[in-house]
């Protein structure tokens, strides 16, 4: 892997050449471009339309300048991209082929052809980052909105334009951009947005999340290096402990973050009753291994979870209609992706995390970051938080974050793509004779 770095700084010059090419169209594309940056995260969850505005902008930009798109070279990265986005669209075909039947997972798995299409469109386009994190500002200002109208209004739990869950889940991805995507001295507003995000989590009841939300915390620690922003930090923290007391001291709040529901769980499961929340989770565990034990290499086929439930008596009947037997996915990716797929959909589940993170990591290491932030640590991070909040949730079983990964893992990989090539590119008045030195892998 030592010839990482030569192939970063390779994609780095075809970078700054693509930046002068099409000079003509350059100030419209890139505004259009730095438009849809920002329609990406300020409409995921706020609007019923999700991805829908940023798409049809990449779609309009990138026929506009289909040119420059053709011209844009990521290098390898964009060939391992692809080769992931191939073996996701073929596994899913192959599933579906056996299974005999297509279902909508099928069609989720589609938006893995965003990867290394986004990637190429920001390398050709090399839209204004900034404009990611002020959309990612404005969406969870927006979502907090929401939030806060259905549950005054009635709601046990705020959905916005989807469910608790994935409201909860992609809220802490909005909350992940407007960390490391930040631009200088925006900390005022990087706490306002981190308290509207927490409180949407609250208000959506959403446990699942906890564990990607306290990474988000230890990662922000380490993105920080000058005093001030360890005070800063510690002033957050101080905030986010008084905020945990008063849930815990506060029944209203405690019903808000099912604190007291799940307390109430355990005692059930204790009791062999596993019709709760927590239980249905773990039966659903069970269900996965058996069915994985019954079909290592095929599964059950792609979307078909719910056929596994009926191993259960009480999922039998033709009848039946508890919420539990109809769920749809494992809520776990592992489970999901081992009972519907197999061994084969288990590779590709790592391969779809592990690559990414592996990807960011050494883009990271070449982006010339003074310290855990900018683009390649928010993919990291983004990789690590849909991680943890597999561990509660299918997050390939919903259209929303299928969509908010695909994207964000091609549209990262490309800023930082570019803040590569920004760093290696010479400050004014700097001396540019001699050979420049290479970036070391």
């Amino acid at each position: 892997m030592h010839g990482f770095g030569p192939r970063v700084a390779r994609m780095a010059r075809n970078l700054t050449y693509t930046a002068t090419a099409g000079i003509e169209r350059k100030d419209t594309l890139g505004t259009l471009a730095s438009a849809a940056l920002f329609l990406l995260p300020a409409a995921m969850v706020s609007t019923p339309f999700n991805v829908l505005p940023f798409a049809l902008v990449l779609l309009l930009t990138s026929a506009w300048g289909f040119s420059r798109l053709w011209r844009a070279r990521p290098g390898v990265i964009g060939y391992l991209l692809l080769a992931l986005t191939v073996a996701a669209l073929a596994s899913s075909l192959v599933s579906s082929w056996q299974s005999a039947e297509a279902f909508r997972d099928e069609g989720y798995r589609t938006r893995f052809l965003a990867m290394p299409w986004v990637l190429l469109w920001v390398c050709a386009f090399r839209p204004r980052q900034e404009m990611l994190w002020w959309g990612a500002l404005f969406g969870l200002f927006a979502t907090l909105a929401i939030a806060i109208y259905q549950v005054t209004h009635g709601w046990p739990r705020a959905e916005a334009w989807t469910n608790s869950i994935v409201l909860a889940d992609v809220t802490l991805v909005l909350m992940i951009v407007l960390v490391f995507c930040r631009p200088p001295g925006r900390w005022g507003c990087i706490a306002l947005g981190m308290a509207a995000g927490g409180a949407v989590i609250l208000l959506s009841g959403s446990r699942g999340v906890w564990p990607a939300l306290l990474a988000l915390l230890v990662a922000m620690a380490l993105s920080i290096r000058r005093g001030s922003g360890r005070l800063r930090l510690a002033s957050l923290a101080g905030l986010l402990l008084v905020a945990a007391t008063l849930v815990l001291a506060v029944p209203q709040l405690r019903e808000l973050t099912r604190l007291s529901e799940l307390h109430s769980d355990v005692q059930r499961i204790e009791a062999g009753d596993v019709d709760s929340s927590a239980g249905a989770r773990l039966e659903r565990l069970q269900v996965a291994w058996d069915t994985f034990r019954e079909h290592p290499w095929t599964g059950v086929g792609i979307g078909k979870f719910d056929t596994a439930m009926q191993r259960l008596p009480d999922c039998r009947l033709p009848q039946v209609v508890e919420a539990r037997c109809h769920l749809g996915h494992a809520h776990n990716d592992v489970a999901e992706w081992g009972a519907t797929e197999g061994i084969p959909g288990l590779l590709l589940l790592l391969c779809i995390y592990g690559l990414p993170l592996w990807l960011f990591i050494r883009l990271h290491r070449h982006s010339g970051e003074g310290g855990f932030r900018g683009p390649a640590a928010a993919g990291v991070m983004v990789v690590v938080a849909y991680i943890l909040c597999g561990a509660t949730q299918s997050m390939f079983a919903h259209q929303i974050t299928v969509s908010t990964y695909a994207t964000l893992v091609g549209l990262l990989a490309g800023l930082s793509l570019m803040r590569a090539s920004e760093h290696r590119q010479p400050r004014p008045g700097q001396r540019t004779a001699g050979r420049q030195q290479p970036v070391q892998g």
